[in-house]
């Protein structure tokens, strides 16, 4: 077969230019790297190669669907031992989940051979975030609740966003707060997973730059990715520990402590409260969920290279003092101005502030009082906050800090070239140069992301929602923070009263944002598909 060449041509973001070919006998994945930019791409393959391809996928989400049926099944466990009847209510899901989970992995002749090219991978990470909420709302059901509800509630879960739309938190069986928070916990770690393996290929969230062994540039996407794969669940489950152990020596029971940790260490936010942290009368348990947030909201990447002896790489990282700072200075800021105009002391002002804003800059969602009712000034700080989230191959959300910094470098380097144009300067990042590529594909997809929050808020304005509360719903959604502004969404409501056709529509910001936009825009393109 004469190799096929594509010249000046795109498939979504990835550059193809000059391809060598790979569609000899022995290699069936049609994929290539190009010699300018060693982004991995794809030619066209005959449909037998596809069909195994789909199947390749299909077999892998299988596993994924059996993960999420054991997961369920757990929880149910826990209903049972608690003597709850709800926990009835877990046995179909689970008996469905894992039906349908062993008729995916039966449909590939061979599990063995498993690795994925890039496109592969692409299509199973779209495909799992759509379908694994689809499964994970079923024993929600048994709350009364409309689908549209319980999808909501398991998106905002697996995305690690924490709007609800449940209330009556203190009296809901021990299973399903249980399921809610586990889903949280393991939707950070696809988050993780995601983001430093995945996304060095769309060049938009920068984690090629930390060069990690898991994102080089090879024709399969997971061939390397095991001894990452291992330490991540490590430090994950690690700090997932400590922090349940830190809350329970807190005072939180042993349940609230488990929850709350799975919560915090994944930036979820859920709680098996009503009033959230606010439910907690010993302050020392807002210091560790600020703690434990920030620790969610950093690299995981550079965490584990902390933990495995270097922890100088993690204090170095200019994204990670950037978000100290900004949580320092607006934490300062904040508690002077209440202790001014509210007369709160100077004490409670500084730990509200810190707790809150730790809570919304990490994206976790977390409720301590109404910071709505604290000014003008603290409304507008939450908003701009909003948008910035944590760090690039966190389990945050939002624009991301490394972001930020290569668009305000990118900025202040057009400022000197139009005063010096001959003036040559590079931009970096920790020291590395950061390539025009990277640096033009961060820039769209911050025009994107804010053209979507756009879209999305004016679309909700359609289902009769005021303009408070449909963009800023838009944007945590899209952000997948948590609570929005307003008497509706604000941090002292939820989402339970909106119409359904706006739950969906957030629903399906929440999914555009957790995949970073372009990942679902890529699966979209026809390019992708074409034969």
């Amino acid at each position: 077969m004469a190799p096929l060449r594509f010249s000046g041509a795109s498939v979504g973001l990835l550059c193809i230019e000059d391809l060598p070919p790979c569609l000899s006998e022995s290699c069936g994945t049609g994929l290539s790297a190009c010699r300018h930019c060693a982004a991995a791409t794809f030619l066209p393959l005959p449909g037998g190669h596809e069909l195994r391809s789909f199947r390749r996928v299909a077999c892998i989400l299988g596993f994924l669907y059996v993960g999420l049926a054991l997961a369920m099944a757990f929880a149910c466990l826990v209903d049972f031992s608690f003597g709850n009847e709800s926990a009835a209510g877990f046995f179909g899901p689970v008996l469905l989940t894992a039906l349908f989970g062993l008729l995916c992995i039966l449909s590939y002749a061979d599990p063995e051979e498993l690795q994925l090219t890039v496109r592969e991978a692409f299509l199973l990470t779209t495909l799992s975030w759509c379908t694994l909420p689809i499964f994970g709302a079923l024993p929600l059901l048994i709350l009364d609740i409309s689908l549209a509800d319980a999808v909501f509630e398991t998106v905002s879960g697996l995305t690690t966003t924490g709007s609800t739309v449940l209330a009556g938190l203190d009296g809901m069986s021990e299973g399903l707060l249980l399921w809610r928070s586990m889903l949280q916990w393991l939707g950070g770690v696809g988050i993780i997973v995601m983001a430093i393996v995945l996304l060095p290929y769309l060049r938009v969230g920068g984690m090629q730059l930390f060069r990690t062994e898991s994102s080089d540039k090879g024709d399969k996407i997971f061939a390397r990715s095991g001894v990452f794969m291992r330490n991540l669940m490590l430090a994950y489950l690690g700090i997932t520990s400590v922090c349940a152990f830190s809350y329970y020596a807190a005072e939180m029971s042993w349940f609230d402590a488990i929850n709350h940790a799975f919560t915090t260490v994944s930036t979820g936010g859920f709680s098996t409260h009503d009033a959230s942290f606010g439910f907690f009368k010993n302050q020392s348990t807002i210091l560790i969920a600020i703690v434990f947030m920030i620790l969610g909201g950093l690299p995981f990447a550079l965490i584990i290279q902390a933990l495995r002896g270097k922890p100088l790489n993690l204090i170095a990282d200019e994204q990670v003092r950037l978000l100290v700072a900004i949580l320092v200075l607006v934490s300062l800021a904040t508690a002077i101005y209440l202790r001014l105009a509210q007369d709160m002391p100077l004490g409670q002002s500084l730990l509200v502030a810190a707790f809150n804003y730790a809570s919304i800059i990490t994206t976790t969602g977390y409720a301590y009082g109404d910071y709505s009712l604290w000014g003008a000034p603290v409304v507008a700080a939450v908003l701009l906050l909003t948008f910035f989230g944590g760090c690039t191959g966190s389990t945050s959300g939002g624009i991301k800090m490394l972001r930020f910094l290569v668009l305000w470098r990118s900025l202040t380097q057009l400022f000197r070239v139009m005063v010096r144009p001959r003036r040559i300067s590079a931009i970096r990042f920790n020291g590395a140069a950061v390539s025009i590529d990277v640096r033009h594909s961060i820039a769209l997809f911050v025009v994107t992301y804010l053209f979507l929050v756009a879209l999305l808020g004016l679309a909700l304005t359609g289902f009769g929602l005021d303009m408070v509360t449909a963009f800023t719903g838009a944007a945590q959604a899209v952000g997948n923070v948590g609570p929005g502004l307003g008497e509706i969404i604000g941090p002292a409501g939820n989402f339970a009263s909106l119409p359904d056709g706006a739950k969906w529509l957030l629903s399906f910001g929440m999914l555009l944002g957790r995949l970073e936009i372009f990942t679902v825009l890529v699966v979209l393109d026809p390019a992708f598909w074409s034969e």
